[in-house]
């Protein structure tokens, strides 16, 4: 009776419209009654000149319902489908999955803000009593596969009410008016749940799909069509204040909350947002033991180490590894998993699948020398950093690479740290043109290339961070024209600021060259290892630098696994 009640609050107009069609059914049969009893009662002579004429026409009648016939049908069947109507209707009832408040591991923070939701949905009546009003809307940002959307299950589940899922492309289209139809439609379904369930969920993910700032019509109706809807899910916002609390919305989104329309975010409308984060050590190591729990692996499997290694992983990352490890064994016909295939997995996650491309020799020799550099430089004068992983492999369209991670997470970068940095991503160059007395094209490229990286973090230094020897101080990005990217400041500012940027790169070259110089044996060692090896993992790369005795720099300690 619930759905009965509910499917006819929100599709009235339907149905009124299939009765309204059954009326005019019902009446064109009885006029086709009277039209033939009509006919019979003629005298023959009137009735061949009316059927003359009706002969004629049913070849004509039966040729043209051929071919639009097919069409028609072709038509419904893409209609039953979705088709169009996908841009208006909505799923009614409560999500399919069902989520335990227990099952959400690996964002406690998170957590603990929405525990306070879940307690005032099931408290409503003493919120009532002192005169408050729950919390209407609830914004979740954070990046991706950190379990927003799985947190808004958990709530909706907890609470015991329906939830009503949306995306926020649901509400983009090509036809001015749709979004905001959409919109119409999913909050008069939301209020039919909530009449009968006492309470109902909508939860949007991806809501920055439809929620940007509005702007000016600039053609073609794109904006008109996104300003409707966005001021149509302000107005049912509002709307929800004239009637009972018994609706919160939920949205998701991975883009900072100030790129979204300031309206939508103003008080009384989303109140609480909860930051979910990527976890930390302690919960990573919960999320692999609660997944490594749902597959059989051996007793090498050691959460503790591999919540370590997998520092800066996301819930999805971490599932994802899992995952990848279960094929690898499965691939090796065994019937449980261990470390080796976690660690392949890791390789997997974060350094890509092994490309098929052959180098010839000379370029292996090249590389190997290229990512050696990198390799020596990263482990002795990096302060936080230590080098996990050196290969001549190619992944991911690269012919080599060197991996290196902190101890631990580090989230605010000192200016010792950022020149480290740099100088780990031209020890490259320098090792190159030490060996072989030039350089390659390997050390640019463009986005992520060693000296696109090494300028970038050189003009944040200067640009933005105030550490160019100039002593010039400021952010000036604040000088950045709104309507371009060019900075609006003087030619000799400009000037004096390039040329800090090209101080800090000449500095930390010299730097480097003269430690590889003086390491120039032990750059040959190493080169001739990655060559023999063409993967070296963390352990034999501590191999190889306690043979020649060489300890960081920097005083940094070495990693725990």
């Amino acid at each position: 009776m619930k759905r009965l009640y509910i499917f006819i609050h929100v599709y009235w107009a339907r149905i009124l419209l299939i009765f309204l069609v059954f009326l005019c059914l019902l009446g064109s049969f009885f006029f086709m009654k009277y039209a033939v009893n009509s006919y019979f009662s003629l005298e023959s002579f009137s009735r061949r000149n009316i059927a003359a004429p009706m002969a004629l026409f049913l070849p004509m009648f039966v040729i043209v319902h051929l071919i639009t016939l097919p069409i028609m049908i072709g038509m419904q069947y893409y209609v039953m489908q979705g088709g169009f109507s996908k841009l208006f209707s909505t799923q009614i009832g409560k999500a399919k999955a069902k989520v335990k408040w227990d099952d959400v591991i690996g964002m406690d923070s998170a957590k603990k803000e929405a525990w306070e939701i879940v307690k005032l949905l099931k408290d409503r009546h003493l919120l009532k009593a002192v005169g408050g009003k729950i919390i209407k809307g609830t914004l979740m940002v954070g990046p991706p596969g950190c379990g927003k959307t799985y947190l808004a299950k958990a709530i909706a589940t907890e609470c015991g009410l329906p939830l009503l899922p949306a995306v926020g492309s649901d509400f983009v289209g090509i036809f001015i008016g749709l979004g905001a139809a959409k919109m119409r439609s999913l909050f008069r379904q939301a209020r039919a749940l909530a009449q009968v369930e006492g309470g109902c969920i909508i939860f949007i993910d991806e809501i920055d799909s439809f929620a940007r700032p509005r702007r000016a019509e600039m053609g073609f109706g794109g904006a008109t069509d996104h300003n409707a809807t966005v001021n149509q899910f302000l107005t049912e916002l509002d709307g929800l204040r004239q009637t009972e609390n018994n609706i919160v919305v939920m949205a998701a989104t991975n883009v900072p909350e100030h790129e979204l329309d300031s309206a939508i975010m103003r008080s009384g409308r989303f109140d609480r947002k909860i930051y979910v984060t990527r976890p930390n050590l302690k919960e990573r190591k919960q999320l692999f033991d609660f997944y490594l729990a749902k597959v059989k692996f051996d007793a090498s499997v050691n959460s503790s180490i591999l919540s370590r290694r997998a520092l800066g992983f996301s819930p999805a990352d971490i599932e994802n590894m899992i995952r990848e490890a279960s094929l690898v064994a499965t691939r090796e016909s065994r019937s449980e998993i261990n470390m080796r295939d976690l660690s392949e997995a890791y390789d997997r996650v974060v350094f890509g699948l092994k490309s098929n491309i052959v180098m010839n020799p000379k370029e292996k020799e090249w590389t190997a020398y290229h990512e050696s550099g990198h390799a020596i430089i990263g482990y002795l004068l990096h302060p936080t950093d230590d080098i996990i992983k050196a290969t001549i492999i190619p992944r991911k369209g690269a012919l080599g690479f060197v991996a290196r991670r902190p101890a631990e997470e580090l989230f605010c970068a000192n200016r010792d740290e950022l020149l480290a940095d740099i100088k780990v991503m031209i020890a490259a160059y320098v090792a190159e043109k030490i060996i072989f007395g030039k350089t390659s094209q390997g050390v640019g490229g463009g986005p992520g290339s060693d000296f696109y990286s090494a300028m970038t973090i050189a003009k944040h230094m200067v640009w933005h961070y105030g550490m160019g020897k100039s002593g010039l101080l400021g952010d000036f990005s604040v000088m950045q024209s709104w309507y371009d990217s060019e900075f609006t400041v003087s030619e000799k500012t400009k000037e004096t600021l390039d040329t800090d940027v090209q101080e800090i790169l000449y500095s930390c070259i010299k730097e480097v060259e003269e430690l590889l110089v003086s390491k120039k044996e032990f750059l040959h060692y190493f080169a001739k290892e990655l060559l023999k090896k063409e993967e070296l993992e963390y352990d034999e790369i501590q191999a190889i630098f306690d043979k020649f005795n060489l300890k960081p720099l920097s005083g940094r300690p070495p990693l725990t696994f």
